[in-house]
């Protein structure tokens, strides 16, 4: 896990803020009191205290160092709802700002983040990806240098990490958005001490079989390397040229990508998805993210099947960001 022990030690100390809006679940109630025991970040668990500490009494947890956050009994409401409503712009009034501030944990969370109460969230134990991410966009808001927001995968086994993108937003992604992906890829594995090697991925290796789904992807190289040059990035290109050393010379002689790739750009989102989930249960590696990509701010997401130890990991990843966003 060198790459999670590299982001640890970035963050340690710092006293970075991260929230977590599902403060309840006995799974993040876990993960916040092993952060918050290592020195690695402030965990704020969101909800109200009762059922917080009830949770943690039940599965023998000591939460008396850690703060909460009412939701419904926030003392800083108005100020929110009115932060959010100029937000907006006008799509809300004051009233109804007020009102989904208070209903919503993951807008109230996403409000914190914004206001720099919180430097970061991590949410999605008990939450679908929409309801993660739609507070995100609407209230932190794209990075000014991305028109898009993307998911990556870190995916780790021993020593060896890989990064997988987009794995959890853009369904059918443009060649310019894929483009903007692999940009947007570039500048997180990088965070993590990293070079990236970047391959754009396709069932066709450098022209190998024409369709409109494989120029696409020739076409998203194309631009990378154009608008991006100093990212080492190749493709069209298929999974095993990328990886095999043999295989990419073989099927693409010269490329300085093929057979040496640690990141992977898919072409949808069906095969992003179903590609992590085939090396996470097939290959045994352990998937961390998605990580969302192109915010003014972190904000993560969780799988609802996630288990304290992916909850612990991601937070440190969202600390990193953080950090790098200049907390």
């Amino acid at each position: 896990m060198r790459v999670m022990n590299l982001l640890k030690e970035k963050i340690l100390g710092k006293n970075i803020k991260i929230l977590f809006p599902e403060g309840h679940d006995i799974r993040i109630i876990e993960a916040a009191v092993q952060l918050k025991e290592e020195n690695l970040l402030e965990p704020i668990l969101m909800g109200e205290r009762d059922e917080i500490e009830k949770a943690a009494k039940k599965g023998s947890f000591d939460i008396s160092n850690i703060r909460i956050e009412s939701h419904k009994q926030c003392q800083n409401i108005d100020d929110l709802a009115k932060a959010f409503f100029e937000r907006r712009k006008g799509k809300v009034t004051l009233e109804e700002a007020r009102d989904l501030v208070c209903k919503d944990s993951n807008l109230h969370g996403a409000m914190l983040v914004y206001t720099g109460i919180a430097d970061g969230m991590v949410s999605g134990a008990l939450h679908s990806t929409a309801d993660t991410v739609r507070p995100a966009l609407q209230v932190i808001k794209t990075n000014p240098n991305y028109s898009i927001v993307s998911g990556l995968m870190v995916m780790q086994k021993d020593d060896t990490a890989y990064f997988f993108a987009d794995c959890g937003i853009n369904i059918n992604p443009t060649a310019e958005q894929l483009a903007e992906i692999a940009a947007e890829s570039y500048m997180t594995v990088k965070s993590y001490d990293c070079e990236p090697r970047i391959a754009m991925l396709s069932f066709s290796t450098n022209g190998s079989a024409k369709s409109e789904e494989s120029e696409k992807v020739k076409k998203a190289t194309q631009i990378v390397k154009e608008k991006y040059p100093y990212i080492l990035v190749d493709g069209e290109m298929q999974f095993d040229a990328a990886i095999r050393p043999e295989v990419g010379e073989l099927k693409f002689p010269g490329s300085p990508v093929a057979g040496k790739a640690n990141t992977f750009i898919f072409p949808t989102l069906d095969a992003g998805n179903i590609g992590y989930k085939i090396a996470q249960r097939l290959g045994g590696f352990n998937a961390v993210g998605p990580i969302l990509q192109g915010l003014n701010a972190p904000v993560n997401d969780l799988s609802r099947g996630c288990v304290p130890f992916d909850i612990y990991n991601l937070a440190i990843i969202t600390a990193s960001q953080a950090l790098e966003n200049g907390k």
